[in-house]
């Protein structure tokens, strides 16, 4: 008979440099170490996880032929190899296979010899490959199967159902494979109601049907329908599923019957329909896909596939109010779709990222016109018996859809593949495209009619009118990033990119191309009726992608790598889940700032009424119409006060439903270990989550700590990942010490094979040395303002909790022996001790005439932390240095003297790197400036030379009006402070001179003053032009030169002019240059954001995929632009470049191959106004960008 055997444990592994052949097998078998399986080799080191490796997975066995001849074929199943893997039995070279996705079998049998044998798989890896983070291995299940000379073939049996007056007609289509018996054989089906259960209860009781079919020797498939009366149907909210057997009899000559193979499914009977208008339909009811996208890696485990992290995954999005998978943007392992018909998850099943056209050097498109039609075989016959999958998706963001009817041949072939295995229509077709205001992807889309749309919402409306028979959704949406618990205030500031490389959870960060905020996505579907509904993009962070910084992992989650929620997964869960089962309500951000900073509160709740307390007393009720209104999440601006916020929930009567309350706090007290349960399965599989957070003294959440903690598993279990969820955190997944962020950690801890008690010790990762008294933390803080104590007491902080690991089956096949190990900390020393808050307190925070300054201090908490070193700037709102105030940094260096310059508004920042390369805490604190006068100077009207603000070098002598005269006797500085030269600046300088002779006359132009390895004086600066100036004398008049600097000056600069020469200057000034018409770099005058590019000395190189360059305050007048000049080059046929403006045009640019950096003009549909304009790059793009112009109309080339 059949047998199908688990194949993970007794593997060995060893990595490799690139260039190492199965004929260098002294060089990788040398290096073989036991590994478990499914094994991810990249996610071991988080500084490189995206190494160029060659991976070798060696197995010995032994085999034993069937003596019967009833065993003849020996096949091994790999369910998931990235990518690129090679196969030798015994030395043999058996074949290749290309895709990192999809499922593969090997037939090894006629190169096995009886006894010990050796498998080797070899699988190469180079990036970029991806967007997004593969990993790398045998990072899915093997298999090893046997099955008889007569057999069904793997995934042969293909299950589909109709539904009927009386129930459904249960269509099972066989595959058979013929040996040279000629024996008489025989089909056996049994339908069993196993009451949902996971393991088939063999009674007579349970069986709906038994029904036998004869088979003709040589018959290749045979269909059997059978009616089932009134099944229980399949649901997202009832998912019931019932046992089918299919057996394959060979009768014996005694009268017998001999079961050659038997094959079992778990099915569910389900009615999906796809309506123009109405959308989806369930089993006849119309259900809105409140539906998410999702990569395959699982956190701190990687890509390595866990089936209990999954469910854990699984169960987290439907407490968001997901019911509705896509499967980004590849096949899923097989227990995401068994998991998603377990727990009634409809499943967008995704194939390919890109088809012919690359989207990155080393990724599919290299096999995909030799491979795709083996890979979707792979992909249909595994997944298609499945009832939770309702589409098939063939590409996501394809660029050939885009570039020529090439695309429309490619998408015939695609679901010509699709329909060869899924020729009954299980589910339909689809592609999802960002390239939907365009007529050669809509005419792929014309040809799917199933249309997902990325980032589109905007043309539902337009495409719904023009193409009725379309049914729309959106494939991919929202694309808002945030960090969880990091709030960038204040919220009516959009904000992308800061100092710690963060994104703001208040809801302010977007990207170019995704959804104006979270509400928007949300309330776009909930007034389009007709779409079937929408894929956010994600619910769950990811490793890679990390848009819009170069860091770990993505932002664009609604909970973090760690399954953490941010605070937008309370915004979704109160949209899409119903008050009336479950009320909620959720109050942000926490309540720890600086003492009378303004803090934006919002409220998200599911109700349909709220109110914000702070400390007791009520700042207004809010009501929230969730049914047609456009606040979601109602906001005030308070100033922080220690103490409480407190949100309330109320119905529609006005009774209380629900309450959150969060508190101020202090330093970490001790931790605080939560499970997601206490006892798991000793199969070597089974997983519980642990969730580590910090409480102060008076048991209220740390919410900002980042403790480093020791994580220490003992017994029956192990532990096998630790995440935080901070992109900017370089610790190792696989280590034992991590610091948590914002106040959280995860520990994954996997069974062992063995029963008994789990111990697990959380305690401080290292023992301060030293440690500053709460007697020295008051004394120092009230050197400023009295603080209130907010140091925990010295000692070591442990917490300890014991699970239990049962008795449980264990599966042949299965290894559990990986454990996490020491791993250094990635920037700091064992004994460091993070930082926590950086509170700043002033006694006043409006500076006058009467009170031009002020003393910030800062409290570093705790107070034991390491690195004390303090980074400070004054910004305004938007976080752009400001000149309005100055600071002074004070002695102990824990404070800065603040003295007011000019009237208006501004932040105080304090910054610190917490032991790192980088910023990782911003603590701000607004002021506010008033009778002091505006002392911004602009640089576009004539500036009085003599009313220079300090000078240096030789004397300077007053002249006729108002100039001022440079000393011959040495170098003479001028300068010139608080420059306001705006966002675009000026490169163009005239100077108005009076020489008294006819030389030539050296200038110097600096932004800043120079240094000492100039002239001696001042800060550093930055020399921008060297000039001469030559004219014929004429007495006291002053003629005016101008000069190009060799770049633009931009923002409040200080401005120095410096020449060895005499001579008097009255005034200079700046051409104000009009923006939107100016020859614009690439480099310096825009904002650059995405995944993959490159700065160089005078470009952006190597751009690649989602790359943004966005150009504000673009301002092209009542004049009109009707045409563009791009200078940039490409190795690709055409590089299209998205050209898009704020006022929703989009248009597009195909720039042609070229070698060398070319100009190349192209005509635009007319702009005029003031815009933002940004180029987007989508995936596949490879371009270098110099620089671009927009003409004017009627202007020459």
């Amino acid at each position: 008979m059949n047998s199908k055997t688990l194949w993970n444990d007794n593997w060995y592994f060893a990595k490799t440099e690139l260039g190492v052949n199965w004929e260098d097998r002294q060089i990788w078998e040398a290096k073989m170490q036991p590994v478990d399986l499914p094994h991810d080799w990249l996610i071991y080191d988080t500084k490189n996880l995206y190494e160029d490796s060659i991976g070798w997975y060696r197995k010995n066995f032994a085999y034993a032929p069937d003596k019967t001849g009833n065993d003849d074929r020996v096949i091994l199943r790999f369910e998931g190899v990235y990518m690129d893997s090679s196969i030798y039995v015994n030395g043999e070279h058996l074949g290749d296979w290309k895709y990192g996705y999809s499922t593969f079998d090997w037939d090894i049998t006629d190169a096995l010899h009886e006894g010990d044998n050796e498998i080797v798989l070899r699988v190469v890896f180079q990036a970029p490959n991806s967007r997004w983070y593969s990993g790398a291995g045998i990072y899915r299940n093997v298999w090893m199967i046997r099955l008889p000379e007569t057999h069904i073939p793997l995934d042969g049996i293909y299950i589909s159902s109709v539904e009927t007056n009386k129930g459904y007609d249960l269509t099972i289509d066989t595959e058979l494979e013929w040996g040279t018996d000629s024996g008489n054989y025989e089909l056996e089906y049994c339908l069993r109601d196993t009451d949902n259960s996971k393991s088939p209860i063999e009674t007579e009781t349970s069986e709906l049907f038994r029904v036998k079919q004869p088979l003709t020797c040589g018959q290749n498939k045979i269909s059997m329908t059978i009616p089932v009366d009134n099944p229980r149907k399949w649901d997202i909210t009832d998912p019931y599923l019932y046992d089918l057997q299919v057996c394959l009899w060979r009768e014996q000559e005694t009268n017998s019957r001999e079961l050659c193979q038997q094959e079992y499914f778990r099915i569910g009977f389900r009615t999906i329909q796809f309506d123009p208008d109405r959308g989806f339909l369930l089993n006849g009811r119309k259900i809105r896909l409140n539906g998410t996208c999702d990569h395959h890696d699982l956190g701190a485990l990687g890509a390595a596939f866990h089936k209990e992290a999954m469910r854990r995954k699984f169960k987290l999005m439907r407490s968001m109010g997901v019911n509705a998978l896509r499967t980004s943007h590849n096949m899923p392992a097989v227990e995401v779709m068994e998991l998603a018909d377990e727990m009634g998850f409809l499943v967008l099943s995704e194939a390919f990222d890109m088809w012919e056209m690359a989207k990155n050097p080393y990724d599919y498109a290299r096999f995909f016109k030799d491979w795709m039609e083996k890979d979707v075989r792979s992909w249909i016959r595994r997944d298609r018996n499945h009832p939770s999958v309702i589409m098939w998706s063939i590409g996501n963001e394809i660029p050939d859809t885009h570039a020529d009817a090439h695309g429309q041949e490619i998408t015939e072939s695609l679901i010509a593949a699709v329909r060869k295995w899924d020729y009954r229509n299980v589910a339909p077709v689809t592609i999802g495209s960002n390239y939907m205001p365009w007529e050669n992807a809509q005419k792929c889309a014309d040809i799917v009619k199933l249309a997902g749309y990325n980032y589109a919402e905007k043309y539902y409306e337009e495409h719904h009118k023009k193409y009725p028979d379309w049914i729309i959704y959106g494939s991919e949406t929202s694309s808002v990033v945030q960090s969880r618990g990091i709030y960038h205030f204040p919220l009516d500031r959009a904000t992308l990119i800061e100092a710690d490389e963060q994104c703001s959870a208040l809801g302010n960060s977007t990207t170019s191309w995704a959804a104006k905020n979270t509400e928007y996505c949300i309330i776009m579907d909930r007034d389009t009726p007709y779409s079937c509904g929408q894929f956010i993009w994600t619910a769950i962070d990811y490793i890679g992608e990390p848009t819009p910084y170069q860091t770990k992992n993505s932002y664009f989650g609604q909970m973090d790598t760690a399954g953490f929620p941010k605070d937008s997964y309370y915004l979704f869960r109160a949209e899409w889940t119903d008050v009336k089962k479950d009320p909620m309500i959720h109050v942000y951000p926490y309540w720890d700032f600086n003492p009378g900073q303004q803090v934006d509160v919002r409220i998200t709740s599911n109700a349909p009424e709220v109110e914000l307390f702070v400390n007791g007393v009520s700042q207004g009720r809010r009501q929230i119409d969730h049914e047609k209104g456009t606040v979601l999440q109602p906001s005030w601006k308070v100033p922080y006060v220690p103490g409480s916020i407190c949100a309330v929930a109320y119905d529609e009567t006005g009774r209380e439903i629900a309450r959150q309350e969060r508190h101020s706090f202090g330093n970490t007290d001790h931790y605080v270990l939560k499970a997601n349960k206490t006892t798991l399965c000793a199969d070597g599989e089974d997983m519980i989550f642990l969730e580590i957070a910090a409480e102060d003294k008076d048991g209220h959440p740390v919410e900002n700590a980042s403790d480093y903690v020791r994580v220490t598993v003992e017994g029956a279990g192990r532990l096998v990942g630790l995440d935080n969820g901070d992109s900017t955190d370089y610790d190792a997944y696989k280590g034992t010490v991590r610091k948590l962020f914002q106040g959280k950690l995860l520990a994954m801890i996997a069974a062992k094979t063995i029963p008994g008690e789990i111990r697990v010790t959380v305690e401080d990762a290292w023992t301060a040395t030293a440690s500053m008294t709460d007697e020295t933390v008051i004394g120092m803080a009230a050197a400023v303002v009295e603080t209130p104590d907010n140091t925990a007491a010295a000692g070591h902080r442990t917490a300890t909790v014991t699970l239990h690991a049962i008795e449980a089956p264990i599966r042949p096949g299965i290894c559990a022996t990986e454990e996490n190990r020491e791993y250094p900390p990635a920037f700091v020393e064992p004994g460091f001790v993070p930082v926590r808050k950086l509170e700043l307190s002033a006694a006043i925070t409006t500076l006058t005439p009467e009170n031009p300054s002020v003393l910030l201090h800062t409290c570093i908490y705790p107070m034991e932390a390491t690195d004390r070193k303090l980074l400070w700037s004054i910004t305004d709102a938007t976080g752009i240095p400001s000149s309005i105030a100055k600071l002074e940094e004070l002695p102990d260096g824990e404070g800065i003297r603040i003295t007011g310059i000019s009237d208006g508004s501004f932040q105080v920042r304090c910054m610190s790197r917490n032991g790192t390369p980088s910023v990782k805490m911003i603590s701000q604190l607004e002021f506010q400036v008033e009778g002091m006068g505006q002392a911004f100077r602009s640089p576009y009207e004539p500036v009085t030379a003599i009313s220079y603000d300090t000078s240096f070098g030789g004397d300077v002598s007053r002249g006729v009006e108002n100039s001022a005269g440079t000393d011959k006797a040495q170098p003479t500085g001028l300068v010139y402070r608080s420059m306001d030269f705006g966002e675009f600046g000026s490169d163009e300088i005239t100077l108005a001179i009076f020489a008294n002779d006819n030389d030539p006359h050296r200038i110097q132009i600096w932004e800043g003053e120079p240094g000492e390895n100039a002239s001696g004086f001042g800060e550093t600066g930055e020399l921008v032009g060297e000039v001469t100036y030559q004219k014929p004398g004429i007495w006291e008049v002053f003629q005016p030169e101008t000069f190009t600097l060799s770049r633009r000056l931009k923002g409040v600069v200080n401005l120095t002019i410096v020449s060895e020469d005499k001579f008097f200057l009255k005034e200079f000034h700046f051409t104000k240059q009009e923006k939107a018409y100016a020859r614009l770099s690439a480099l310096t005058d825009g904002v650059t954001y995405g995944d993959s590019f490159v700065r160089t000395e005078d470009a952006i190189e190597q751009i690649g995929n989602n790359v943004s360059l966005e150009f504000s305050d673009m301002d092209f007048g009542t004049d009109v632009s009707d045409s563009i000049v791009i200078c940039g080059r490409t190795p690709l046929q055409h590089n299209t470049i998205q050209l898009r403006f704020s006022n929703g045009e989009t248009q597009v640019l195909p720039f042609p191959h070229s070698g060398e950096y070319r100009e190349m003009r192209f005509p635009i549909q007319k702009v005029t106004g003031e815009q933002k304009v940004t180029f987007v790059f989508l995936p596949g793009c490879n371009f270098d960008f110099k620089w671009f112009r927009f003409e004017k109309s009627g202007s020459e080339e």
